[in-house]
């Protein structure tokens, strides 16, 4: 057997990065240069998102984490959001004619806060000035000549009472009662009981003067009311001017000022209207305390809550359009809420108590958020897409919204919104929410799509230099030489599994700069070099990898069995990966097959135990394919197999051991033994042609390892599947080992290839006859089948002739008799 032209060269087996191609000695003598690398795709669709205007193009940031997405599109924001005007404030103030439904104000820029200092200073103003204009003495002589003009007029209707009184025999009394009007005979008040014993006649006479003398009462008393109440007019009228004159300055002024915001002004006429209907408000309380179960306390001052102004977006200080990145998105954060207080055990609010969310923080700007955030917040992403469709936010307290018991409260006035939002997410859940959200296309129309790979190109190496500089200077870490920078190239390609392309999850990257430059600190080098790079990829693997040696001790003391020496009858050595999310490796794992007389075809041991996952079933039932197109094409297959994964006892998943299993099929159908140093991974189709498979370097490296601790006998290595040469990025040490002859890497296209490498026998091609040449494996193969359909002929026939002949139904021959 010669199987040198399916070996893959050593120079094939790593893509390495020139030194000597980079133009500096060390990244210190880089520039120091924001730029994007690799996501051409992404920041096109970016731009797109961030310059349209039409509604219903908010943007989907999807990626893997690492990729620096959120880095990058908040770079792009913040260039576009300084071109554009700074948005307007928003401030909640009192509505006077319905208390319950706050007003919403919009200023620009900066003026919301100015507009609350011009409230509180009015405020201020009035109640200083309030006081001193309504205790002056001006004020108290006006009142004091309302009061004497209305006593003398009182005193004159009086007297006038009293001289009819007198006329018609009367004297009038007041009390507490009103006005009391007695009879007086002889100069003598009568009595109730000298009155009953008069004369009958003289009695009805008093009685009948009595009558008449209360209708001028009645008129005396509508008089004074009158009078009272012209007075109270007069007052009313003098504290009115003099309220309208002290505060007509400082109300003018705000006119003067917020002239241009008819709501504004509108809300000042109201607040004027307010403080002129009670001035009373602004003037001091009463001095002596007041009692409250029991408790002496100071008489409250007048609440001038109702004359605040509630910034609750405040601009001022903001360049250009705001960009606000939310990372609680709950209900409350993205709209807003209403806080409560307790006052003497009860919970009350008022618009003052209004918080705005990022919602209206981002208004005329960006919002930021984490999809996986919002989908986690209970009614988030409800209230996200009511917000986007209805164009404005509603602030109301959620229990109220979903009915959950929340008694009724202040409905504040909703705000016009308008905003981009930019969901930042996996690919996973934009397509779940393509598929099951109607809403998500409608409103979420540009996406863009962080890559996780780059091609490589003749800029690449440059790039990545300049990636590394920035992150040394920004966080003091040692700069890279030449060496170290082309090591890191050659880590970052290997973390693609592709010669020909690069990583792009700078996280990653950034990590293993910062370790490589706490090496050379310890090392007490000034300057990354290349052992560095290796030395930080070899101490994260050893912080990780203790399962790995723990599974190969185990394979190393014969508890797992494998065997990387000699040749047994379908048995063979197939290859997976562990994922541990933050490192994978490979390990060998046996799989054996064996064939018996029977119609059941192929059984999968792993999937009839329930350890077989999709993937992997798949694959075994395309063995059947192959089976029947390869050898039964004259007779259908007469036979029973079994494959298993040996000593494997959680889920088996993936169709890259097919060709293994294949392989060890055909062995045991043929009785020519495996070579146990040569692995072998790789999918197939019906067809027989071995297809690519993920994780190949770690494959490779897994088996070598466990050769290498068991012993390397030179006669060892690894079958591929040849398209994946493109995918080696090996270590340094499999490399030399394939250099020096000890270790082996082949890449095949079919099965029969495989098995010229794995038994030493070449495959054999199909003759126009239907046979296949002797001495080949596929020969053995159809001389086994044959046999085995044969016997199980004979012992159908055999079966058939031991069964008892049928009796003949004559029924109908003798009823035709």
């Amino acid at each position: 057997m010669n199987s040198m032209h399916w070996e893959v060269p050593p120079k094939d087996l790593c893509s390495r990065f020139d030194p000597q191609q980079l133009s500096f000695k060390t990244t210190e003598e880089l520039p120091q240069e924001e730029e994007v690398i690799g996501q051409e795709r992404a920041v096109r669709a970016m731009d797109f998102g961030l310059h349209i205007h039409d509604r219903g193009y908010n943007i989907y940031v999807s990626g893997i984490p690492g990729t620096g997405k959120n880095t990058i599109i908040k770079s792009m924001i913040r260039r576009v959001a300084e071109t554009l005007p700074s948005p307007d404030d928003w401030c909640y103030v009192y509505n006077f004619q319905d208390p319950d439904r706050p007003k919403a104000l919009n200023l620009p820029a900066g003026k919301g806060r100015e507009f609350q200092r011009d409230m509180e200073r009015l405020i201020t103003t009035l109640r200083d000035e309030f006081p001193k204009v309504f205790q002056s003495k001006e004020y108290e002589d006006q009142l004091r000549l309302l009061e004497e003009g209305f006593s003398k007029a009182r005193e004159s209707l009086t007297r006038d009472l009293e001289e009819r009184a007198k006329e018609y025999g009367f004297e009038i009394n007041s009390s507490r009662l009103g006005i009391l009007v007695v009879p007086i005979i002889k100069g003598k008040p009568l009595q109730a009981e000298q009155l009953e014993a008069l004369d009958p006649v003289l009695k009805a006479e008093i009685q009948r003067k009595e009558k008449i003398l209360h209708e001028h009462i009645h008129n005396f008393v509508q008089q004074i009311r009158a009078l009272r109440m012209e007075m109270d007019q007069k007052i009313e009228q003098i504290n009115h001017r003099i309220a309208d004159y002290t505060s007509e300055h400082s109300f003018e002024s705000l006119r003067e000022k917020y002239r241009m915001f008819p709501k504004v002004m509108e809300h000042i006429q109201a607040i004027q209207k307010d403080v002129l209907e009670n001035f009373k408000d602004f003037l001091p309380v009463s001095e002596s305390p007041i009692q409250i179960a029991g408790i002496e306390m100071e008489a409250p001052r007048k609440s001038m809550t109702r004359y605040a102004v509630n910034v609750v977006v405040d601009n001022g200080g903001v360049k250009g359009a705001p960009l606000v990145e939310e990372v609680n998105p709950t209900y409350n954060n993205l709209v807003g809420r209403i806080e409560k207080k307790s006052r003497f055990g009860t919970l009350y609010t008022d618009f003052t108590l209004i918080k705005a969310g990022s919602l209206l923080q981002a208004n005329g700007g960006y919002l930021l958020v984490n999809i996986l955030d919002v989908l986690r917040s209970p009614f988030s992403w409800d209230a996200l897409k009511r917000v986007i469709k209805n164009q404005e936010v509603k602030i109301e307290d959620i229990g109220e919204l979903y009915g959950l018991g929340a008694s009724a409260g202040i409905k504040p006035e909703p705000i016009p919104i308008h905003l981009r939002i930019i969901l930042v997410g996996n690919p996973l859940i934009y397509y779940l929410l393509q598929t099951y959200d109607e809403d998500f296309g409608k409103i979420f129309k540009v996406k863009v799509d962080f890559d996780v790979q780059q091609n490589r190109r003749d800029e690449s190496p440059i790039q990545y230099a300049r990636f590394i500089a920035r992150l040394c200077r920004n966080e003091g870490l040692l700069h890279f030489d030449q060496n170290a920078v082309a090591a890191v190239l050659e880590q970052v390609s290997r973390w693609t599994s592709h010669q020909k392309k690069l990583s792009l999850r700078f996280s990653d990257l950034a990590d293993l700069v910062r370790e490589a430059s706490h090496w050379a600190r310890q090392d007490g080098k000034a300057c990354v070099s290349s052992q560095h790079v290796r030395k930080a990829v070899e101490e994260k693997v050893y912080r990780s990898n203790l399962l790995e040696e723990r599974i190969r001790e185990l394979i190393a003391e014969g508890t797992l069995m494998v065997d990387v020496a000699g040749a047994v009858v379908g048995q063979i050595n197939g290859l997976s990966v562990h994922d541990l999310g933050d490192f994978a490796f490979g390990r060998p794992s046996r799989i054996t097959a064996r064939v018996f007389l029977g119609q059941s075809g192929i059984v999968n041991i792993d999937r009839e135990a329930k350890l077989s996952g999709k993937t992997h079933s798949k694959g075994v039932l395309i063995l059947s394919g192959y089976l029947g197109g390869r050898y039964a094409q004259e007779s259908p297959l007469s036979l029973s197999a079994s494959l298993c994964f040996e000593q494997s006892y959680s889920e088996v998943e993936g169709d890259s051991a097919s060709a293994a299993e294949i392989v060890a099929l055909l062995s045991s159908l043929s009785d020519i033994p495996i070579r146990q140093g040569i692995a072998i991974t790789g999918s197939i189709n019906q067809r027989g042609e071995l297809q690519a498979i993920g994780g190949v370097n770690e494959k490779i490296e897994g088996f070598y390892a466990v050769c290498k601790s068991l012993g390397l006998t030179r006669e060892q290595g690894v079958i591929i599947p040849r398209q994946n040469i493109k995918h080696l990025m090996l270590k340094e040490e499999v490399i030399e080992a394939v250099s020096s002859g000890q270790f082996h890497i082949y890449a095949v296209s079919t099965v029969d290839e495989a098995l010229e490498i794995l038994t030493g026998y070449p495959g054999g091609e199909l003759r126009p006859d239907g046979s296949y040449p002797e001495g080949t494996v596929n020969a053995a193969v159809q001389k086994r089948l044959r046999e085995m359909s044969e016997k199980m002929h004979a012992m159908e026939n055999e079966n058939r002739r031991s069964l008892p002949s049928p009796v003949p139904d004559t029924s109908d021959e003798s009823s035709e008799s």
